[in-house]
């Protein structure tokens, strides 16, 4: 079992935040963070392309080659794989794994079972070590119909863990965990549903933060500018320039040491 996978069975869920670039990654790293995960929202929005459209293969695969050699383990947003040729997937994910990812995020998007299925299958087989978080987007983008049979077939397919993130409801998750077994579950934390205490005595096993980090910190810059504009002091810290200047400083040495 690789250290990324055994943190799926520690004694605590998983709680993986969620970073756009290198000084977010490398700041929630500062914070204590074992593993960090990529937000694809926060990545395309950054780039100035859309998301779940297939846009960002490139600059998602620069993110990850520029924070594979980082001091935490990388689990890399991959939306639907940036193809729906599985072998495309599984070449992908293999550039992933060699860029020092540890684990990839695979959304169905609600396309056919079978398709995703394989695309989870040719990932295993091109980087057989990359933890596969299959993600179905029943609750996301529909009514939750169909969950544990989309489910059952990706992690029949090789997916290590499972994602279904917009699931909220308590007794529902923990019917979803009784009947995963000891697959982990990832659910998305959402400011409106259980809190990460709750979702713990659940049994999930993951807690991805998403995109909310990226949005958050647009929505600070923007209360920032408002008080600024009021003629108030901002309000809530900030990292000084140093503090975030030290952080590309950090990863450069380390990429110069490789």
């Amino acid at each position: 079992m690789t250290r990324f996978a055994e943190l799926h069975r520690a004694a605590e869920p998983l709680l993986l935040p969620n970073a756009w670039d290198h000084a977010s990654a490398m700041a929630l790293s500062a914070e204590g963070f074992r593993a960090v995960a990529t937000t694809s929202l926060g990545v395309a929005a950054t780039a100035g392309l859309p998301d779940g459209d297939s846009a960002t293969r490139e600059e998602t695969l620069r993110l990850a080659r520029a924070l594979g050699t980082a001091p935490f383990l990388l689990s890399v947003d991959a939306e639907g794989g940036f193809s729906e040729d599985p072998d495309e997937v599984g070449e992908f994910a293999r550039e992933v794994a060699a860029a020092g990812a540890v684990g990839i995020n695979l959304e169905d998007g609600l396309g056919p079972v079978g398709r995703h299925a394989a695309k989870i299958a040719a990932v295993k087989a091109a980087a057989p070590d990359l933890f596969v978080n299959a993600r179905t987007d029943t609750h996301w983008l529909g009514d939750g119909e169909g969950t544990l049979h989309r489910l059952d077939a990706y992690r029949e397919a090789g997916a290590d863990g499972v994602f279904v993130p917009g699931l909220t409801d308590p007794a529902e998750i923990a019917a979803l965990v009784r009947h995963l077994g000891d697959t982990p579950l990832n659910i998305l934390y959402s400011p409106t549903g259980p809190t990460v205490p709750h979702l713990t005595d659940l049994g999930v096993r993951r807690v991805s933060l998403g995109s909310l980090l990226y949005r958050r910190a647009l929505g600070a810059a923007l209360e920032t500018l408002a008080d600024i504009r009021a003629g108030r002091s901002p309000r809530g810290a900030a990292p000084s320039y140093a503090d975030v200047d030290a952080f590309a400083r950090r990863c450069d040495a380390v990429h110069s040491a490789g």
